[in-house]
């Protein structure tokens, strides 16, 4: 990395992107100095007690969409006369792949400008839009920040996806020169390990993470409800579906086949994927490598999950885990009926997915693949 480090520029954090941020800081930290440029961070984030943060203002990006676009561009104003004075070299824009005039102006500073999206912007913007007003109009604002975000990737020195997989996705060639398609994020392999033997844990199958509409949760209540009385579905997590998922699965949280454990702390998550047998993820590809599929298999608990973005970089058929046939209910039972079988060999599979973090998602790993990176950049004068 250059000696005047990387400037990491983000748009306004959630509680999901600050994590995903704080991954990232520590990978560049461990090469050289690194600084943060963002918005409405958290108050009690931890990221200011470690890293050079410099917020743009602690306002979010707003509810009312005029209100959002208004910020959207007041933030890269903001970020640009930022960058006017900071000394590193590299600028970083993760996730705040739309931003671009701040995209625009680094470059035309000389600094060497790389883009690395979470997931895929665009979809997620318009499914969120949709609950708000009619779907022609969030389809088309949704496809205005899809051709921003195009255009950024093009004035982008180097654009940084997870996986290959997912750089497809974002309709992005994995094997170009300008894309780097291996920036996954790493996992602390001692927090999060194999603490109950695969063969003593219990027929749990289970969700962890945030109760939506996006991530598929109705779908998974029908999934519990028509599951084998032996195997018990776990839900781990909040969100605005948990008091409609209480009321949906009642019965079955009475018989036991069904848990809600409500919110859990990202310390205690991993003795929540030791209790499990398998991690369901039926998710829409807005998370380019969602970060509970690593964790679960660092702890050696096999994914089920849709074949969306860098999911399939990761989560291999038969050898790692298992990839969805469709998100429908139905298909979803009869999956996991024949992965919980007893003709699947699920133990071989948990000691691969454990071994494929290790060698692959290790922070050393992780460490090594950006600096590998910036090396490049730094090499091929990409100013």
């Amino acid at each position: 990395m250059s000696r005047r480090g990387v400037c990491v520029v983000t748009h306004p954090l959630s509680s999901a992107g600050e994590n995903a941020t704080r991954t990232l800081l520590d990978i560049l930290a461990a090469i050289g100095p690194v600084s943060l440029v963002t918005a409405d961070l958290p108050e009690e984030s931890s990221i200011r007690d470690h890293r050079e943060v410099i917020e743009l203002t602690q306002k979010g990006a707003g509810n009312h969409v005029l209100v959002a676009a208004f910020r959207f561009l007041l933030n890269q104003i903001r970020m640009c006369l930022v960058l006017r004075r900071r000394p590193e070299s590299v600028v970083l824009f993760f996730g705040a792949t739309s931003y671009l005039i701040p995209i625009l102006y680094a470059r035309m500073s000389g600094k060497t400008v790389l883009v690395e999206p979470r997931g895929d912007v665009p979809l997620t913007l318009r499914l969120n839009w949709e609950q708000r007003m009619p779907s022609p109009m969030a389809r088309g604002l949704a496809k205005c920040v899809g051709l921003l975000e195009s255009a950024g990737f093009a004035a982008a020195h180097r654009v940084v996806t997870y996986t290959p997989n997912m750089a497809r996705e974002l309709g992005l060639d994995p094997d170009s020169d300008r894309v780097y398609p291996h920036g996954a994020r790493y996992v602390d392999t001692e927090h999060f390990s194999s603490q109950k033997p695969f063969s003593e844990r219990d027929d749990v199958v289970g969700f962890v993470g945030r109760l939506d509409e996006e991530k598929g949760i109705r779908e998974l209540a029908e999934v519990a409800k028509r599951l084998p009385d032996n195997v018990t579905f776990r839900f781990v997590g909040d969100g605005p579906l948990y008091d409609w998922l209480a009321t949906e699965l009642s019965r079955e949280i009475e018989d036991g086949t069904a848990e809600l454990a409500g919110w859990v702390d990202h310390e205690d998550i991993p003795e929540e994927l030791n209790r499990m047998k398998l991690l369901v993820m039926p998710s829409h590809p807005t998370e380019g490598l969602p970060t509970t599929i690593l964790e679960s298999l660092a702890c050696g608990t096999p994914v089920y999950a849709t074949p969306v973005s860098g999911v399939p970089d990761v989560v291999k058929e038969g050898e790692t885990g298992f990839l969805m046939r469709g998100r429908e209910a139905e298909t979803i039972v009869d999956d996991i009926a024949d992965i919980m079988s007893t003709e699947r060999d699920l133990e071989a599979i948990s000691e691969r997915g454990r071994a494929l973090i290790e060698d692959e998602y290790s922070f050393e790993a992780a460490q090594k693949r950006y600096r590998e990176l910036l090396s490049d950049v730094e090499s091929n004068g990409e100013r």
